[in-house]
């Protein structure tokens, strides 16, 4: 069985053809980057209406008619501002509306006392209790410290409870900073 042996000549015609369809298509789905095709104009308000009320889409007309058509101009003179506001058209003064009072009432209180600031709270008590010291010869005095029956011993630096500094160690008091509230206390020696 021999395809095309018989008839070489409808043979290259078919060849052809198809290689002109390729062609074709090919140009129909690659996009070379230029469009000769203009975009379309859109649509007016008039244009759109007018397609609502025929109930039809209607083709836009992308020709710009250089002519003056006056029964359109006279239309459109006709037509009225009709606001419920102001116009911007005409200069006219705002009304301002009238005070309560009279003038010389309102100078004679005077400018409004601006509100006094709340005043900051204290800050809360230390509240750790200073039971005694131990010294060595050589080494610095400790101190104990009492909070709700949890004992602290502490050097001068030290933090206690992640918020109280021991700032000074004398015979017989503490000085004490609570570290968040920037507060210090003096705390004397308690007897047990």
């Amino acid at each position: 069985m021999k395809i095309g042996a018989e008839n070489k000549k409808q043979l290259r015609f078919m060849i052809v053809l198809l290689a002109i369809l390729l062609l074709v298509g090919i140009y129909n789905f690659v996009d070379f980057g230029t469009s000769s095709a203009a975009s379309p104009a859109p649509a007016t308000s008039t244009q759109i209406a007018q397609s609502k009320k025929s109930g039809t889409a209607q083709i836009a007309d992308n020709t710009l008619d250089p002519r003056l058509h006056v029964p359109e101009l006279a239309a459109s003179q006709n037509v009225k501002y009709e606001a419920g506001g102001r116009n911007i058209f005409n200069m006219e003064e705002v009304k301002i509306p009238q005070m309560q009072g009279s003038a010389r009432q309102i100078t004679e209180m005077g400018p409004p006392m601006p509100p006094t600031p709340t005043p900051t709270p204290p800050p809360p008590p230390i509240p750790l209790k200073f039971y005694g010291f131990a010294s060595k010869g050589s080494e610095p005095k400790r101190i104990f410290l009492d909070d709700e029956g949890e004992v602290f011993v502490a050097r001068q630096g030290d933090i206690v409870e992640r918020k109280y500094k021991v700032i000074q160690i004398n015979n017989t008091s503490v000085i004490i900073e609570d570290v968040l509230y920037s507060n210090r206390q003096t705390i004397q020696l308690t007897a047990k």
